[in-house]
């Protein structure tokens, strides 16, 4: 089982050089992947619950400075060599596919070959309504704009005609280094969202999930994987840990024996001095 790390965006005194250094000694303490999560804007009085928390409250204030995943994986991708890296969540149906084609085909070219895209749905009405895209349907659009950017990944004219989406033949270069197209995961814990794996996904991305939870989840998406003529085995099974990390070694057993791939870990010093600390700390102390 590997292990990821959230880069520590979720830091107050987040910089640049700070996730330079961190995503360096991760990939020198020969981690898995670094990844980062996406809001566009936040908001102090948010009408939506965050379905991460048991209270509907999000553990980040609206002050946090979180930079764009593709954007900062593009730095983080010229700082490294061997580390893989994730966007852990990208809101894609808040998004345009055809810049978001254009820009995960560069960061995985730029990289070569190392970008693993999960995507999500989102929570935020709001946030939808700061990007000026309709709340409603968003599952739907999630789903087509994943063929427009297929199409445009791995077609030397592309084309594509749906009913939330056209795009005339067109031709998008560079293509990504990983062909058909960089592993495309999903997050999230309904089954709408486990049906999404199934039927597109090469990866699943569940955040702070207990090994309870993560049991009956993943039940429900065995079950979605053979309605489609799938099997488990074929995606990737990444478990993110934030509220969880107190107890998370306890946890390691029970995420091997369901089949976890990596468990991705957090940053929970206060002290940006002591994150290198931390960091080796973590790979001793959570090495499967």
């Amino acid at each position: 089982m590997e292990l990821g790390l959230n880069l520590p965006v979720a830091h107050p005194a987040v910089t640049p050089m700070m996730l330079r250094d961190v995503a360096k000694e991760a990939e020198d303490l020969g981690f898995a992947e670094v990844y980062l999560g996406e809001h566009v804007v936040l908001f102090d009085e948010p009408v939506d619950r965050y379905p991460g928390s048991e209270t509907g409250e999000a553990f980040f204030p609206a002050t946090l400075p979180i930079p764009d995943p593709l954007v900062g994986l593009a730095f983080v991708a010229a700082c490294t060599e061997r580390i893989r890296l994730a966007t852990g969540v990208m809101l894609l149906p808040q998004r345009n596919p055809v810049y978001t084609a254009k820009h995960i085909a560069t960061v995985d070219w730029l990289s070569n070959g190392r970008l693993d895209v999960a995507i999500g749905v989102g929570w935020s009405s709001q946030e939808f309504a700061a990007c000026a895209v309709p709340w409603p349907g968003r599952r739907a659009r999630c789903d087509e704009y994943v063929e427009v950017m297929r199409s445009l990944w791995s077609s030397e004219v592309s084309e594509h005609h749906g009913e939330l989406y056209d795009l005339e033949p067109c031709r998008q270069y560079p293509k990504p280094v990983q062909q058909p197209h960089p592993p495309l995961w999903f997050g999230g814990y309904t089954d709408n969202a486990l049906d999404r794996v199934a039927r597109l996904g090469d990866g699943w991305y569940g955040f702070d999930l207990s090994p309870e939870l993560l049991t009956a989840r993943l039940a429900v998406l065995r079950g979605r994987m053979d309605r489609y003529q799938r099997n488990l085995d074929e995606i990737t099974i990444a478990v993110g840990a934030y509220s969880l990390m107190p107890v998370l070694r306890s946890h390691l057993p029970a995420y091997q024996a369901a089949g976890v791939s990596q468990v991705v870990i957090s940053l929970i010093s206060p002290d940006p001095a002591d994150m290198a600390e931390e960091l080796r700390w973590a790979a001793r102390e959570y090495a499967t």
